[in-house]
């Protein structure tokens, strides 16, 4: 069978408090907005879609409406072309035939362009979907319909999950930032590749086992334990990509379209 292919791009970048990444850490932290590409023989797969376009504007009042609660702590960087769809039209992809949305979650900087790709499959943790339909929720701010509610094709999960059956595309449930957060293994030249998203957001993350702010927790636990998976995974020899690390990310990619490689996980250990 053919090997499935795996890219990153960086759809912008957003600064906010440093301590909303790592309990206990003053300043802000300006934090790159991850998207993969997966190419399988059986279909291709985006695993998040950023921002959406209204944070484009240079309007500034168009930008804090759309950050809502999140724009009196929020820059956002983020220009024409560097959505989603104008990334993977640029690399040759067209955002109408992306079979599946692998949505890690629900929060702005990662269902934002689901608007981008009408005619994907969103597939995602049941119990996520679930916490972002409850009203509570979404009048708190946490989730916001627009991103997300859209009338996709859906297919909900409950836990891991072989998306093509063969190994290769495997959701991993992460849940602690989020109630249904998900991260993402994938099989790249026979070795496993893990994208963590907000269950880890840095490589400083794991390597302290430090928290985010209290703010942005759902389950403090949960997300001790999601890193407690992650250092075994690599102690295995998965590699894993962090959810906002700026240092990887300038590894991976200059913000277009990069193929990771065997030789681009080598530099990574």
């Amino acid at each position: 069978m053919e090997e499935l292919k795996l890219y990153a791009m960086t759809c912008g970048w957003i600064t906010m408090p440093y301590g909303f990444f790592m309990a206990g850490e003053t300043g802000s932290l300006a934090i790159p907005i991850p998207c993969y590409l997966i190419e399988h023989p059986k279909g291709t797969v985006l695993f998040d879609t950023g921002l959406e376009l209204p944070l484009q504007s240079d309007d500034e009042n168009v930008v804090k409406k759309a950050l809502g609660g999140f724009a009196e702590l929020t820059t956002v960087d983020f220009v024409p072309g560097e959505d989603v769809a104008k990334r993977l039209e640029a690399f040759g992809v067209d955002p109408l035939k992306i079979n599946y949305v692998i949505n890690s979650h629900l929060h702005f900087d990662h269902c934002g362009g689901n608007a981008c790709v009408p005619n994907a499959r969103i597939v995602i943790q049941k119990r996520e979907w679930e916490a972002a339909k409850d009203e509570e929720n979404i009048e708190k701010g946490i989730y916001v319909p627009r991103h997300y509610d859209l009338g996709h094709e859906r297919l909900e999960i409950d836990g891991e999950h072989d998306l093509f059956g063969d190994g290769s595309v495997v959701l991993i449930p992460s849940y602690g930032h989020t109630p249904g957060h998900q991260s993402l293994k994938v099989k790249v030249d026979g070795k496993d590749v893990v994208i963590t998203a907000d269950a880890c957001y840095l490589k400083a993350s794991l390597e302290r086992m430090t928290l985010p702010d209290a703010m942005v927790v759902n389950d403090a636990q949960a997300m001790l334990n999601n890193f407690d998976l992650f250092k075994k995974l690599k102690a295995k020899g998965a590699f894993i990509l962090y959810g906002h690390d700026p240092k990887q990310s300038k590894s991976l990619t200059d913000g277009s379209i990069r193929q990771i490689t065997a030789d681009t996980l080598a530099s990574l250990s």
